[in-house]
């Protein structure tokens, strides 16, 4: 079997149906044998930044580590911030980057680099294959590790001539890994029961693990407060549920404040709370009980002290954490009452606000957010790249059902177009809304002609405020030189105003502009039936024009 050959069978074998890429020259010889490998459909991105999201979304959607082709040096470059995001996220992905001709790579020929170098800081692992016969076993080992925890994404750089090669390679076939069973959480139950004011933070590898539902048992039997680590990436806990408290704040001090009112806790799943903006002191408050529960060893205990470390299947971790717990917390229906009530009125409260906000265009932030949750179908994907309306979607978006929202926490913007894409083209039975910043939406624009070149589905939300909002209030917070003097540098989107109208019209997509809060809704609550991408412009408040 030739080696282009190899990595086609390969990629089948690992449940790949999809390649996401934007190809060049040395990427000639995948493109040729595509042309005879019909099971294997190759989505075009118009840049590799949009790619890496699809590719992203896709991956987390299907829950099956995707398969990336860029193109050379300049490709890996530009899909960097898209690794970077996925590495963040733990999404499970491998990118096989051509390299230059072996046999003028050390003349510098045009488009040669150091793919290695540049995507080491980026990926999980980055190879390049400099013999033929290595191909598949280095190829076995990419999607091995990609999706080993904790998942993320691999770099295989491999030279353009090496595909052309006739040399007979053999596949090694694939080795199913099962992660261990349970680890001993008697203990770990028993300090858990004694807790009188016991708190559950939900990570995102709950989410990754499908281990939901084992969560919420726990929970139940503790009757414990739950919270959604800071900027969670999906669901980890249904946040309709009558325990669950909201998300953490990423500062350590507003989370530090919020864990003082607790004597133990169980943290799942959670990448070290990793906080935004600086603040004094550690997230954890002095005293606290912590039993921490991770299917990556290297968690447990990193930035703090933990009485109990678990480690192993998440899922079954959990499990036997919930069979300890029966029956040894009597007060945990009491417990869970009191506290819905109390979640129920911080609810009410925040939404009835939202509500009162509602009115013409430009919206206020609040009213646009809490217009999007209203509209959302039932089963409907939530794709999040909205930085201000974000955090106050977050607060009135209730969902359920594992896979409704998808975020990044890795902070490299224009991933939301992408994401969507992916998102919708893993799982095509459900209604995906996009809610994206018109920042972040700059960033990622060329995923749009994606959209409709493959009539993906998408609602795209754009909340137009012509600006970076959240700079200015956190200059404001503050209180620096450009709060005093109103004088913001670099932080406007106009003059002249985007026209997200006419971008819309430029990759053949239809638009709308929501003219106030209600037609948001209603927008939105189209999306169930929508045979192909729509743009829905949502004109929101201005710093300073909603206070």
């Amino acid at each position: 079997m030739r080696p282009i050959e190899a990595l086609l069978e390969i990629a089948r074998d690992e449940g790949v149906t999809r390649i996401f890429g934007n190809p060049g020259t040395t990427e000639l010889p995948l493109m040729d044998a595509l042309a005879e490998a019909p099971d294997l459909r190759y989505v075009l991105g118009l840049q590799e930044g949009s790619v890496v999201a699809m590719a992203d979304g896709y991956a987390r959607a299907s829950r099956r580590t995707s398969l990336v082709s860029l193109h050379v040096a300049a490709g890996v470059a530009n899909g960097l911030i898209g690794m970077l995001n996925a590495l963040r996220s733990r999404t499970p992905m491998v990118i096989v980057a051509g390299q230059q001709d072996r046999r003028h790579l050390l003349q510098d020929p045009m488009l040669s680099g150091d793919l290695v170098g540049l995507a080491s800081a980026a990926t999980k692992q980055a190879v390049e294959v400099q013999h033929a016969g290595d191909l598949p076993i280095v190829l076995r080992r990419a999607f091995a590790l990609a999706a080993r925890p904790p998942a993320g994404p691999v770099l295989v750089s491999v030279p353009m001539d090496l595909l052309e090669e006739d040399t007979d390679v053999a596949v090694t076939d694939r080795s199913p890994v099962t992660g261990p069973g349970a680890a001993e959480a008697g203990e770990a139950a028993a300090l858990l029961a004694r807790a009188e004011r016991p708190a559950i933070i939900a990570g995102d590898g709950v989410g990754r693990a499908g281990a939901a539902g084992e969560l919420v048992a726990v929970a139940e039997r503790l009757g414990a407060a739950v919270y959604h680590q800071p900027m969670n990436d999906g669901i980890d806990f249904p946040t309709g549920h009558p325990l669950y408290a909201g998300m953490l704040a990423p500062h350590n001090a507003v989370i530090r404040e919020t864990l003082s009112g607790h004597d133990a806790v169980l943290i799942a799943g959670c990448h070290a709370f990793m906080p935004h903006h600086y603040t004094h002191g550690p997230a954890v408050p002095d005293g606290l009980d912590i039993v921490q529960v991770d299917e990556d060893p290297a968690e447990i205990g990193r930035n703090f002290a933990t009485r109990h470390g678990l480690t192993g299947d998440l899922a079954g971790t959990l499990r036997a954490l919930a069979d300890h717990l029966g029956g040894r917390v009597p007060s945990a229906r009491e417990r869970t009452e009191r506290l819905g009530a109390e979640h129920a009125r911080k609810r009410h409260d925040v939404e009835a606000a939202a509500r009162a906000a509602y009115g013409p265009s430009p919206m206020d932030p609040r009213a646009a957010a809490h217009a999007v949750a209203a509209g959302v179908p039932d089963g409907t994907v939530v794709v999040e790249e909205a930085i201000t309306v974000g955090l106050k979607l977050r607060a009135v978006l209730r969902q359920d059902r594992p896979g409704s929202y998808v975020h990044t926490v890795g902070g490299g913007l224009g991933w939301g177009i992408g994401a969507a894409v992916g998102t919708r083209m893993a799982d095509p039975g459900r209604p995906v809304v996009a809610v994206l910043g018109d920042g972040c939406a700059m960033f990622g624009l060329q995923g749009l002609w994606s959209a409709a070149r493959y009539e993906v589905p998408v609602a795209f939300v754009v909340m137009n405020n012509g600006e970076y909002r959240t700079l200015k209030d956190t200059l404001d917070e503050g209180g620096g030189a450009s709060a005093r003097y109103g004088r913001y540098v670099g932080m406007d989107l106009g003059p002249p105003a985007l026209d997200w109208q006419s971008a819309a019209r430029l990759f053949g997509i239809g638009a709308v502009r929501a003219g106030s809060a209600d037609e948001l809704r209603d927008a939105v609550a189209e999306v169930r039936d929508l045979a192909a991408p729509l743009l829905i412009e949502a004109p929101v408040a201005g710093h300073g024009e909603d206070r």
